[in-house]
């Protein structure tokens, strides 16, 4: 069966390492049960540059009808002070494709280890899923204002909302070691009391899986105190935003790790959690390894091809641990180098 896939290549180090995940992707392709057709349409900044919008119709159209997304990365210099953003077509995406569940794995590779802020013993075994809401909570609540003197802003949630995004986590933890920690402010918050009773309903949809509570403030604590007690961690947009961004720093380079956002039954968007970084655009080192770790979370989440999905994050481990890294990492590959490391290894584990 053909499935879609519409790659949004964006700008500054997008579509190099885009280039990079498209070549594994072809060379995962003898893996799976599916035939995946790539297109490819302007998104970002390279969009309003070639149409003054940073998500043409014409984008977003494919976009809707596809089985998956592929983003590479937006924004730069050029168009920050411009009438249209980069940053404002992404929104745009999010919100016309209903994009309501982040979803941000975070594992250290053994290889990559000493490049942790934290110690090797409290980073050992770190291997979490962070689920964040994305399309409600204090960012979209309204009423709002900002006045000379005084300012405010409405932090809102429906049950509905709160059901969805928990199921997502259970659904995850399933595949997983089984452990849900909701994270909240349930002694402060009205919203964060509903979020809690929310949660534990749907627990109960869930018998083989457990579930705990943390408050927003102490779970940020033993993220860097004990990662490794961590399976799957869901929580709303602020708190989420905040952790995973905490998390980001866990193995040391922002270049390692992909993330994925999930509407209720459209397609899914999958990117790395770093920049455009336009001031090494064009240079062929950028560090692909976030871009092609996305292929494989939608190989796994979208389409199921798990035997895939697990070929190229090993591939991507081996070639790690053989010593083969991009300057982030304190390495000298090229982007091209490591991608055509990572093929040789998936080419001869088969």
């Amino acid at each position: 069966m053909t499935k879609r896939i519409v790659a949004l290549a964006g700008d500054g180090i997008g579509p190099e390492i885009m280039a990079s995940g498209l070549d594994i992707l072809a060379a995962a392709q003898e893996l799976t049960k599916e035939i995946f057709e790539v297109v490819e349409h302007p998104f970002g900044g390279a969009a309003i540059d070639l149409t003054g919008k940073p998500l043409p119709e014409t984008t977003l159209a494919a976009c809707e009808e596809a089985d998956a997304i592929l983003l590479g990365a937006i924004g730069g210099p050029k168009w920050e002070k411009g009438p249209e953003t980069p940053e404002r077509g992404l929104l745009d995406l999010r919100k016309s494709l209903n994009l309501f569940a982040n979803i941000r794995p975070v594992s250290v590779s053994e290889a990559l280890r000493h490049l942790s802020p934290l110690k090797p013993e409290i980073i050992e075994g770190t291997d979490l899923v962070i689920v964040r809401e994305l399309t409600s909570g204090i960012y979209f609540g309204e009423p709002r204002e900002l006045g000379l003197e005084e300012a405010f802003d409405t932090n809102r949630y429906r049950k509905p909302e709160i059901v969805r995004i928990v199921k997502k986590a259970f659904e995850i933890a399933q595949s997983r070691d089984k452990r849900v920690t909701s994270v909240d402010k349930a002694n402060v918050l009205a919203t964060s009391k509903l979020w809690r009773a929310t949660a534990e309903e749907v627990a109960k949809d869930y018998p083989d899986c457990t579930l705990e509570h943390q408050y927003v403030d102490s779970a940020a604590m033993k993220l860097i105190q004990a990662p490794a007690s961590f399976d799957v961690i869901v929580t709303e947009n602020l708190f989420g935003d905040i952790l995973s961004d905490e998390a980001s720093v866990l193995p040391g380079s922002l270049g390692v790790l992909p993330s994925a956002s999930h509407s209720s039954g459209g397609p899914s968007l999958y990117e790395p959690i770093h920049g455009s970084a336009p001031d090494i655009a064009g240079k062929g080192i950028a560090n692909p390894i976030s871009m092609i770790l996305s292929v494989a979370l939608m190989l796994r989440q979208s389409f199921q091809e798990n035997a895939a999905a697990q070929a190229i994050e090993t591939a991507c481990d081996t070639v790690l641990k053989k010593g083969i890294m991009t300057g982030d990492l304190g390495g000298t590959a090229s982007t091209a180098d490591f991608t055509q490391a990572v093929l040789s290894e998936m080419k001869g584990a088969n």
